[in-house]
């Protein structure tokens, strides 16, 4: 399953890299030799088609010479409608058309002579158009004009208008939009395939997985329903890409700040959680107000507008400000996750900030177009920090997995050593009393004995006593005192104990938190006072069931330091709690019982007492208790 996520990222990476270069390709490429024409007029109008000389069509006066991407001057009045005219050149191609991108306007009307060729009238705010016009020969020498409304503050064209074949001018449309559609694509289609590896994913892993995804997806539909080619295919259908774009707009900005929070942090007094709440809910709000201008028919546009567009285009300038200010004081302390995220973010930031600025200072009157490149740098870093957060999480558990493996062999030593103490004592025990009435026996003898037979006596003693020095060994190892006694930080001790448990802990799907101060001593063996509290939180950890959670307390108490570990596990009944600490007893399919009589007899050892209470369903809290220890006391051996 790692592997599989690991050649995931790679294989996203490689697919976005090639969608890139074909991107890129469908940019750079070469045209063929086309006619310009840029000998237009302009004239302000209300909307209502006028009569002016033999056409019949545009108003009779007020025309003056226009100039593409020349910003148009404002209109008597506030006027939004303008009309446009040219005289069409000689027109030599067996298919002419002429091809005009980009237009602005969301009524537009073109009519060659006094026929109206071609019409659009959008009721949403979505004002680029791409025009494809087909001719005829017959159509050379006669005026085209143009008649274009606004509603979103601007009219008139940004760019060259070609006329030439229509196939050609045809291949040139679509070169021209090619690099948003495969671009945008190429996210949805990665966001897709790692919304189905989610399901591969363990639960600790899958929120930011699951955040990078929205990520991914609301970026490609941004960038696919923002390209005019979609609009000029599907005219039907614009209203519903304006909806689809909202969508992944306002669903953007909540996911970013959910991502940083989870993979870096939540930043300098929680600032990055802040914004992601009030993001949150102001793009609910805005969905609320998108839901009621679409059942309203509309009626609403305006005040949308100004909510979805204005306001949180501001909200975006602020927000990308602080995530950026955030990652640069995250890597500026070492975290390399934060330096790659800025590193990405600056790829789109810096794009995106300036296309914003400049789009507020032109009012509205300019086409977004860099974002889109600088926001596949920053996704491309995004995966990275993910992959890199990935294969952190790997190498941590394989380090844990040897530690707790090389405790668990300690372990069972410990406990087979245990067996062989209590066999000890008992044999000690039974065969001393035996050895010294003999030895007292032989000692009489020896009184009475001649000196011959006193030698063989005394080395019969001699034996004997070494038998008993035997015996006292077996009886001090069947009874063990705290070697290596020192003084022990209870909070110190634990950050070890939970690196090594925590991953066993999320591999049985539960948590386990702790709060233990670092102000907290008491005297003891760091490596026995390891394997008991060890032996105590595997066996709760266990007992989980799903959802489980294990909470670690320590706190000072009359004198004591007292800690607590609370599970809510599968719980026990009290007379099960009452025979736990008994040789071979374990209410486990493959327990020994010798565990936890291992870990009681350290606590005893340590001075310590351990109460347990459970219920059988609810979970188990086991209460130890040690003499606290001043900070300046000093260990014995």
């Amino acid at each position: 399953m790692k592997a599989s996520r690991k050649y995931g990222i790679i294989v996203a990476a490689i697919c976005m890299v090639i969608q890139l270069v074909l991107a890129a390709s469908c940019y750079g490429s070469s045209e063929p030799a086309l006619k310009p024409l840029t000998d237009w007029q302009f004239s302000w109008g209300d909307g209502n088609t006028g009569s002016r000389g033999t056409d019949g069509i545009g108003p009779a006066s007020g025309w003056e010479p226009y100039r593409m991407k020349q910003p148009l001057p404002l209109s008597p009045g506030k006027q939004e409608a303008g009309w446009f005219e040219t005289k069409l050149p000689a027109l030599i191609w067996n298919t002419p058309a002429i091809l005009l991108k980009p237009v602005y306007g969301i009524k537009i009307a073109i009519y060659v002579g006094q026929e109206k060729r071609y019409e659009i009238d959008r009721n949403y705010r979505y004002d680029v158009n791409h025009i494809l016009l087909p001719l005829s020969r017959d159509d050379a020498g006669q005026t085209l004009v143009m008649e274009i409304q606004g509603g979103t503050g601007r009219i008139g064209m940004d760019g060259p208008v070609w006329a030439g074949d229509y196939q050609t001018l045809l291949t040139k449309l679509i070169k021209a939009n090619l690099g948003d559609v495969v671009l945008g694509s190429s996210f949805i289609f990665i966001a897709l395939i790692m919304l189905i590896s989610a399901l591969l994913l363990n639960r600790s892993e899958r929120n930011s997985w699951l955040s990078l995804t929205v990520v991914i997806l609301s970026i490609g539909l941004m960038i696919l329903t923002y390209s005019p080619f979609l609009y000029s295919l599907f005219r039907s259908y614009g209203e519903a890409f304006q909806v689809v774009f909202d969508l992944g707009l306002l669903s953007l900005l909540p996911a970013i700040t959910y991502y940083f929070e989870r993979t870096i942090g939540p930043g300098y007094m929680l600032i990055i959680r802040i914004c992601r709440k009030f993001q949150a809910g102001y793009s609910l709000f805005c969905l609320g107000l998108m839901a009621v201008n679409l059942l309203s028919g509309s009626r609403f546009t305006d005040i949308y507008y100004f909510f979805s567009v204005k306001v949180l285009g501001c909200i975006m300038i602020v927000l990308l400000m602080i995530l950026a200010a955030s990652a640069m004081s995250y890597a500026v302390k070492g975290n390399r996750d934060a330096a790659v995220f800025a590193s990405g973010f600056a790829l789109f930031a810096l794009p995106a900030l300036g296309e914003l600025v400049w789009f507020y200072v032109r009012q509205g009157d300019y086409v977004l177009f860099w974002w889109k490149w600088g926001v596949l740098g920053f996704v491309i870093s995004l995966i990275m920090i993910l992959g890199r957060k990935f294969a952190h999480n790997h190498r941590q558990i394989v380090v844990y997995s040897r530690e707790l493996e090389m405790f668990n062999s300690e372990l069972q030593r410990s406990e087979k050593m245990e067996i062989i103490s209590e066999l000890a004592a008992s044999v000690a025990h039974e065969v001393r009393n035996p050895l010294q009435v003999t030895r007292g026996f032989l000692q009489l003898l020896q009184e009475k004995s001649r000196e011959r037979e006193k030698e063989y006596l005394r080395l019969a003693l001699e034996e004997l006593d070494r038998a008993s020095g035997i015996i006292t060994d077996f009886l001090t190892f069947a009874k063990p005192e705290a070697e290596k006694v020192a003084l022990l930080n209870v909070g110190h001790e634990f950050r070890h104990i939970e690196g090594i448990l925590i991953p066993l802990a999320n591999l049985q799907g539960g948590r386990m938190t702790t709060d233990i101060p670092n102000d907290l001593y008491v005297q003891g063996n760091s490596s026995k006072f390891k394997q008991a509290f060890i032996n105590m939180i595997k066996n709760s950890i266990e007992a989980l069931r799903e959802e489980g959670h294990i909470d670690i307390r320590a706190y000072r108490e009359n004198g004591q330091v007292v800690i607590r570990v609370a599970d809510n596990g599968e719980g026990m009944e009290p007379s099960e709690v009452a025979r736990l600490g008994e040789p071979y007893y374990s209410n486990k399919s493959k327990g020994t019982g010798l565990g936890l009589m291992v870990t009681f007899r350290i606590i005893e050892v340590m001075q310590g007492k351990i109460e347990i209470e459970s219920k059988k369903g609810a979970g188990t809290v086991m209460t130890v208790r040690f003499p606290a220890a001043a900070s300046g006391e000093q260990g014995s051996e």
